[in-house]
């Protein structure tokens, strides 16, 4: 018989620690970080140094993509005196300079009516999308579209010049750089916004009649696709001071390659150097889950192509469902005339968007939607928000253009294009009617100590930390993608203690980390809201699998879900039926 060697609990927790990174690097999901070692905070710039800049404006557009550019530019069109603020730069900010295809909509030569246009996408979307967002986008995106190539949109893979083009000839203020934390309510409406600058020790509070949020949408930070400076500002912002949000149960499915997969540059294809180009109507349903059932099903790695990704039963009906005429296998069929993003689809390169090709791996948009289905919740056609005074547009608004799966090729950047127009003309038009409402001095104090506050804490947690334990708990497949009750409710215990207690002890030694401490607790409400919403939606549809309820029920969930914040401060949750707008609108 052997001797039994003891185990101290030093060795037991290390066996554990091990075997628990073993079966996660099997189930294809990140490993649990490691134990943070105790440190105390070592800040190399003085939170008593910052300074405090106001500034006013009628209408304060937050985000400088497509959408906050045509809401800059109409709004200043429309009689308004308008100043953008973005946490990135020009034409350089969110998903934006990675959409190089814009859905253009020709009513004249058309080969799809604006009718068969609208029923074709409320097919594909299972009736999720809101046809009167999926309309806007038919009546204006060629107007839209015809702007942009004045502008020089279509000669540069780049967007700056084109995009500084109209702001300079009507010389409308950029702010860049500026982390944006807090909006402002005075009198039922927003008079307002904060936020610190990432280059000088400046905490800027911004006074406006009006604001839109062009702030495009987030994640969690996860490898493989550009999204680690989106992190669902605008949303919490606007949750904070009770606006109305939906849309967190849908998943966008873009994976990343099997190879060099947390390379966001590799992973599209090229696509980064081409020159942006035109798409025309073809309704797909695309950015689903299927791939992310069949790895659940048979094991990873997935693969692109026709006969690809059967459940293990090869039961064709098993798994996510997808309307009879969308069914197919591989890309988009490619029109003889494809030039820019359908060119992709060409044999010689990895076929389709970013991470479809050869062998994939999943999670690389984790914690991200599908383009314009989640966001503040519109009380009207504008993308007014149910707080009044705050508009958004673009990825910020929970629309529903296309509903709860992506149906149009190009649509994103035209949808945005599109609602940041109508929302900068709405918002300059109400600003002239507006009397102005100062932000209580004490707000500012509070704000500014709020902002500040992982600068002074002396021990804590680390950003990088915390968000790694966050994308450990959300990331694994069979917690955010095929989802049940029992692992989403483990999982909603781990972000229920970040956000009572490892959020409220983040530090920051610098301004950077300060940045990651506000975007770290902005993707744990996400995380928060994209859980509960998923619990509460009994039924599978579109970008949303529930294996426990993996069928369609119309009797109960013809309605979107939308979040909001009430008086005591938790999270509640409501049904809004899909051809109503909301109750109190």
């Amino acid at each position: 018989m052997s001797k039994t060697t003891p185990i101290s609990r030093r060795m037991f927790l290390g066996i554990a620690g091990s075997a628990i990174g073993a079966t996660a690097m099997a189930g294809h999901m990140p490993p649990m970080p490691p134990m943070e070692a105790p440190s105390r905070n070592q800040p190399s710039i003085d939170a008593d140094s910052f300074k405090e800049k106001a500034l006013e404006t009628d209408v304060l557009v937050i985000g400088s993509g497509i959408a906050g550019l045509f809401a800059a530019v109409k709004a200043h069109d429309a009689g308004a005196n308008v100043l953008m603020v973005s946490k990135g730069r020009l034409g350089s900010s969110g998903l934006t300079p990675f959409g190089k295809g814009i859905f253009s909509y020709d009513k004249k030569n058309a080969k799809m009516s604006p009718d068969e246009f609208l029923a074709k996408v409320a097919d594909s979307s299972i009736g999720t999308n809101n046809p009167v967002f999926t309309r806007q986008l038919l009546d204006h995106s060629a107007d839209r579209v015809a702007e942009l190539k004045e502008w020089g949109f279509f000669d540069s893979p780049l967007c700056f010049e084109s995009f500084s083009k109209p702001m300079r000839e009507r010389q409308i203020p950029t702010m860049e750089r500026i982390m944006m934390t807090h909006l402002h309510k005075e009198q039922g409406r927003v008079v307002g916004a904060s936020g610190f600058s990432l280059d000088h020790n400046t905490v800027f509070n911004f006074s406006a009649k009006t604001v839109i949020l062009c702030t495009g949408s987030g994640g969690f930070k996860a490898n493989g696709f550009p999204l680690c400076d989106l992190t669902h500002d605008g949303t919490i912002m606007a949750y904070n001071i009770g606006a109305k949000i939906t849309g967190k149960e849908w998943n966008d499915g873009h994976p990343a390659s099997a190879k060099n997969s947390g390379s966001s540059y590799d992973n599209w294809h090229g696509q980064i150097e081409e020159l942006p180009s035109t798409t025309s109507a073809q309704i797909n349903h695309h950015l689903g889950v299927d791939m992310n059932y069949a790895a659940y099903i048979n094991g990873g790695p997935v693969s692109m192509g026709p006969g690809a990704n059967k459940a293990a039963d090869n039961d064709a009906s098993a798994g996510p469902y997808v309307p009879e005429a969308f069914r197919q296998a591989g890309p988009p069929p490619q029109q003889p005339e494809a030039t820019g993003l359908r060119a992709l689809f060409s044999q010689d390169k990895p076929q389709g968007p970013p991470g479809m090709g050869n062998e994939s791996v999943g999670g690389s948009t984790a914690g991200m939607a599908i383009h314009k289905s989640e966001g503040l919740v519109p009380i009207d056609a504008t993308g007014l928000s149910s707080i009044p005074g705050l508009w958004a547009s673009g990825d910020a608004l929970g629309s529903y253009m296309s509903g709860g799966i992506y149906t149009q090729i190009g649509s994103s950047m035209a949808g945005s294009a599109v609602q940041g127009a109508i929302a900068g003309e709405a918002a300059a038009k109400a600003s002239q009617s507006v009397t102005r409402i100062a932000i209580p001095s004490e707000k500012i104090v509070q704000t500014k100590a709020e902002i500040l506050y992982p600068l002074k804490r002396e021990t804590g947690y680390s950003p990088a930390w915390v968000t790694q334990v966050l994308q450990s708990v959300m990331i694994p497949n069979f917690v955010l993608y095929i989802k049940k009750e029992r692992m989403m409710q483990a999982a909603l215990a781990y972000i229920e203690e970040l956000k009572e207690h490892h959020g409220p002890m983040l530090m920051a030694s610098d301004r950077h980390h300060l940045r990651l401490a506000h975007e770290t607790m902005n993707m744990i409400h996400t995380a928060e809201m994209k859980l509960r919403a998923s619990m509460m939606r009994t039924e599978s549809r579109c970008s949303h699998y529930r294996l426990d309820y993996p069928e369609i029920d119309n009797e109960n969930w013809q309605a979107w879900i939308n979040i909001y914040k009430d008086e005591k401060g938790d999270m509640q949750l409501e049904k809004q039926h899909f051809n109503q707008w909301p109750k109190f609108a």
